[in-house]
C-alpha cells in the first residue's frame, strides 16, 4: 500500500470536505503502512491483525481485508492504555492565511486525524474550538458516535477574528479536573509571556501537553519577489513592501519566534513540533504516538 502522503497529501484537503472520511484515510492508511515504516513498533497502535475467532469484538473487525481478500481478520492492539485527551484548534483570523490549503484547514484535518487516533486507542477525546475565547467545548468521551460530533463540529468551525491562546489554556486548565494529555495546534499569534504563562498552568496540574505549531509553507520561506501587499488577516492592517529587501531580516525574525516557542516548551517539558503545511500528515502523527508511548 502506498504511503498516506502519496494517497492524500495535504494541497489533496482542498479537493475534500467532509472531515469524518478525511480523519480516516489519513489514520487508516497511517496504520496500514505502520509495518514497513519507522514508526512500526509504537506500543499504542494496532499495527498487526490476527485471525477473527467467534465473539471477537466487531468494532474492530476489518471489513476492507474481507472485502479484498475473503479472509476475516481483527485488529491487534499492541497495549490499551486508556487517558483522558484534549485537542483544541485555533480558530483565529491568522488562521485562514495559505493557499490552496490554508493552515485553518490543515489543523482542522490534523484535529479530526489525532481525535479519531485517539478513540480508537479507546482514550476518551475532548475538543475545545478557540480564538479570542472558547468557542465551543466538547468534553471527552471515548465512542465513535462522540468522534463523529466532534468531526462535524470541526467540519463547521469557521476562523473568528482575534487570538487568545493563553485564555483557552488557562480554561482547560481550570476547568478539565482530571490529568491527561492537551494536544494543541495553533500558529501562535499571540503574546508569548501570556502562550507560555497558559502552557505552564497546563504543566502545573501534571498535564502532558503537546504542541504543534502550524505555519504555512510560505511564512516558513517568503517566497515572494515582486512588489507585494501585506494583510494583517486579525486588524485588516495593510502595508505594501519590496519583499526582497525585507526577506533576510524576516526570515531571521520568523526563525527566532519559532526557536524562542520552542526553548520555552523544553523549559517546560512541554513537547513542541513546528508543523510546515506542506509536512505530510504521517509525520504529525509519528509524532503524537512518540509522545503516546511515553505518557503510556
Amino acid at each position: 500500500m502506498r504511503a498516506i502522503s502519496e494517497l492524500l497529501p495535504p494541497d489533496a484537503l482542498a479537493r475534500f470536505s467532509n472531515l469524518n472520511l478525511i480523519a480516516r484515510w489519513i489514520v487508516e492508511g497511517f496504520i496500514s503502512g505502520l509495518h514497513k515504516s519507522p514508526y512500526h513498533g509504537f506500543s499504542v497502535e494496532f499495527a498487526e491483525y490476527r485471525q477473527y475467532a467467534a465473539g471477537d469484538d466487531l468494532r474492530y473487525f476489518d471489513w476492507k481485508a474481507l472485502a479484498r481478500s475473503d479472509r476475516k481478520y481483527i485488529k491487534k492492539y499492541h497495549s490499551e492504555t486508556n487517558m483522558q485527551a484534549h485537542v483544541l484548534l485555533d480558530c483565529s483570523a491568522s488562521m485562514k492565511f495559505g493557499e490552496p490549503v490554508s493552515k485553518f484547514k490543515y489543523a482542522k484535518a490534523m484535529a479530526a486525524a489525532l481525535a479519531y487516533l485517539m478513540v480508537l486507542q479507546q482514550d476518551a477525546t475532548g475538543l475545545v474550538l478557540f480564538s479570542d475565547k472558547v468557542i465551543n467545548y466538547i468534553p471527552p468521551k471515548s465512542s465513535m458516535r462522540h468522534f463523529r460530533e466532534m468531526a462535524t463540529l470541526l467540519g463547521a468551525a469557521e476562523t473568528q477574528q482575534a487570538t487568545s491562546v493563553h485564555s483557552a489554556l488557562h480554561f482547560v486548565a481550570e476547568t478539565v479536573k482530571r490529568r491527561g494529555l492537551f494536544v494543541i495546534l495553533s500558529d501562535l499569534y499571540d503574546d508569548q509571556a501570556k502562550i507560555v504563562s497558559g502552557l505552564r498552568h497546563l504543566r502545573f496540574k501534571k498535564n502532558e501537553v503537546i504542541v504543534f505549531h502550524v505555519l504555512d509553507h510560505n511564512e516558513l520561506n517568503f517566497p515572494y519577489a515582486m512588489l507585494s501587499e501585506f494583510r494583517d488577516m486579525e486588524t485588516n492592517e495593510k502595508i505594501q513592501v519590496m519583499p526582497a529587501s525585507l526577506r533576510a531580516a524576516y526570515m531571521e525574525a520568523i526563525g527566532g519566534f519559532s526557536d524562542e516557542v520552542r526553548k520555552q516548551c523544553s523549559n517546560m517539558d512541554v513537547d513542541y513540533q513546528l508543523i510546515d503545511t506542506a509536512t505530510p500528515f504521517d509525520k504529525v502523527l509519528a509524532k503524537y504516538l512518540y509522545k503516546r508511548q511515553r505518557v503510556g
